[in-house]
């Protein structure tokens, strides 16, 4: 079901919790609600639909994945950029890193470990910083 998008800074800076199988609805939700903006958003965290759990969706190209519980294990190649986010307005500075490793749960809730870079390990770190309630 398409989920309107949570634009309280509040809410939004509230830290998430694990994710376990009986969140497996908001996983449908975020794949419906990232679909339907897709014109505008990239990447989309739990929280942005009004869910404090820790699972995303990244676009990458025609192609989009699910990643549950992820954990960065490794970072290289920091560098200074600017983003936006669909529940914010404006664009603000921040910090990534141009490669980066992940040990997340695939949407079977199997153990995965990728090895990202560019454009898609941005969308990735941006979208883990909400599980903080870090705002860009």
């Amino acid at each position: 079901m398409v989920k309107q998008i949570v634009r309280d800074p509040f809410f939004l800076q509230q830290k998430s919790e694990p994710a376990t199988e009986a969140d497996r609805q908001v996983i449908t939700d975020l794949t419906d609600t990232l679909k339907a903006n897709s014109d505008r958003c990239v990447g989309m965290a739990a929280n942005m639909i009004g869910v404090r759990k820790r699972i995303i969706i990244a676009s990458a190209g025609p192609f989009s994945f699910i990643m549950i519980n992820p954990v960065i294990t490794k970072k290289t190649g920091k560098y200074e950029t600017e983003e936006g986010c669909l529940s914010l307005d404006g664009v603000r500075p921040c910090t990534r890193y141009k490669e980066i490793e992940v040990d997340y749960l695939d949407r079977d809730f199997k153990r995965q470990h990728g090895k990202f870079e560019g454009f898609t390990a941005q969308i990735i770190q941006h979208e883990i910083d909400h599980f903080e309630g870090i705002l860009i």
